[in-house]
């Protein structure tokens, strides 16, 4: 299991579009993904689940992965997010 935390630049946070990449990044990999923030946990691969999180530019998330991609899965989800959810 690998956990790296990673501060959200953007300017919308993740919502909608953000959001949409996302998860569309974790769904390529074959691990279990999670986001995490103050006390709640979901699913990085739910878009339900990560817009219920409300996350806003500036705050920092838990991304978790435990699989055989996990490392390539949180390097690619935070190179995601650092380039501004550029794909």
């Amino acid at each position: 299991m690998v956990k790296r935390d990673v501060i959200i630049t953007n300017n919308i946070g993740l919502h909608a579009r953000p959001a949409t990449f996302f998860i569309q990044k974790a769904n390529s990999f074959q691990s279990s993904i999670w986001i995490e923030k103050d006390d709640r946990k979901v699913n990085a691969k739910s878009l339900l689940g990560v817009l219920s999180m409300g996350i806003a530019k500036g705050m920092t998330v838990t991304l978790i992965a435990d699989g055989k991609d996990e490392d390539g899965a949180i390097n690619g989800l935070i190179d995601l997010i650092q380039t501004g959810f550029i794909e």
